[in-house]
């Protein structure tokens, strides 16, 4: 692991990819406190129930302290401007969830996409996105998880061409698909 760390400096983007429990929150976390400095986790999920904020708690927990918390369900490319800084390590998780309250909100998926993509380059610091990989299974019964998964294998594919590094987390082992942890 320390080779990872040793490759990600200022300026740095890592979409880390990952099925459910595969381990992708932990690595990423991982990644941005090896690197030291000031962490910001910018948060896009929404409590809508019980089960949901128990979720939360246990992540803020997982994360332990030295992180500042950043909630922003929607405006992300705005959470990252304010945030992202020389020395200061952002993680996002997730962007599916980002997908899904963008959708939820009817908002225009292409030109969100595109603005974070453009932005992300662009970022001081180093930025760590985490995502689920929804692609990977049978093709969905109905037209709104089709959507979603459509959606979501764009923008994993449009963030991946800018990233220099992409990881995909299986059973809590990294694989790197693109880049490498030197």
């Amino acid at each position: 692991m320390a080779g990872v760390m040793a490759g990600l400096m200022a300026g740095d983007l890592t979409l880390v990819l990952g099925g459910a429990r595969s381990g992708k929150s932990r690595y990423a976390e991982g990644l941005v406190t090896a690197l030291g400095g000031p962490r910001v986790y910018i948060a896009t999920s929404q409590i809508w129930d019980a089960e949901m904020a128990e979720r939360v708690a246990a992540h803020r927990d997982d994360r332990g302290p030295g992180w500042t918390t950043v909630e922003e369900p929607q405006d992300l490319t705005g959470a990252l401007r304010r945030h992202a800084a020389e020395g200061t390590g952002l993680l996002v998780d997730c962007l599916t969830l980002w997908l899904t309250n963008l959708m939820m909100a009817e908002a225009d998926i292409a030109a969100e996409t595109a603005a974070l993509v453009a932005l992300l380059p662009e970022l001081p610091g180093r930025v760590v996105l985490v995502s689920n990989e929804v692609g990977l299974g049978i093709v969905p019964d109905n037209a709104l998880a089709r959507r979603f998964r459509d959606h979501a294998g764009r923008l994993h594919q449009s963030i991946a061409a800018v990233a220099p590094r992409v990881v995909l987390t299986v059973a809590g082992l990294p694989m790197y698909v693109k880049g490498t942890p030197a």
